[in-house]
């Protein structure tokens, strides 16, 4: 059986792909790029940002922990459910960034976990903050640099994105009925 979304979803990811290509030759785009992959593994950067929100005055240490039970929900359903549901092999690297010690993932390339992961903790970050543009964006950040390091095609990053905020959103809600109780 063949899969009728197919072309338009390779047509997609080879336009998303095309329009980073200059970007890679950018030294200042690398450097963001790879950093912001780096710092999406093993969703570090939203541990942190959640232990120093929850240590911050007026901050709730226990917000910091709920952060991370949530991003552990998260990676379980994504890395250890979703994607053994798909086999999608990543984007061949070639030049493209072969020359930069970056992780390489063993699972499926869709959906991406950094994307999931970025948007998840883009939405419990937000909850209650004036700040939350502020994690959206460096949510984006991560998500998109994904692409640019070649580690996964576009439509796995917006796939993820996509599962990443339902999460985000069914845990704001579930913590936000768990605190009016």
């Amino acid at each position: 059986m063949t899969d009728p979304f197919r072309p338009a979803v390779d047509a997609f990811d080879q336009a998303v792909d095309d329009w980073f290509e200059p970007l890679r030759r950018n030294p200042a785009a690398d450097r963001v790029f790879y950093a912001a992959s780096a710092i999406g593994d093993f969703s570090l950067i939203w541990h942190v940002l959640g232990a120093w929100k929850g240590l911050l005055p007026g901050g709730k240490p226990r917000d910091a922990v709920r952060l991370s039970a949530v991003m552990a929900i998260e990676s379980a359903l994504v890395n250890q459910g979703v994607k053994r549901l798909f086999g999608r092999v990543r984007p061949n690297r070639g030049d493209g960034g072969g020359e930069r010690n970056i992780r390489q993932p063993i699972t499926s390339s869709f959906p991406s976990g950094h994307a999931s992961a970025a948007m998840t903790a883009a939405a419990m970050l937000s909850r209650r903050s004036r700040f939350g543009v502020v994690y959206y964006a460096l949510g984006a950040v991560v998500a998109t640099s994904r692409i640019h390091v070649k580690m996964h095609h576009a439509s796995d990053v917006a796939a993820g994105a996509v599962t990443g905020a339902v999460i985000g959103r069914v845990a704001s809600r579930v913590l936000d009925a768990v605190e009016r109780s």
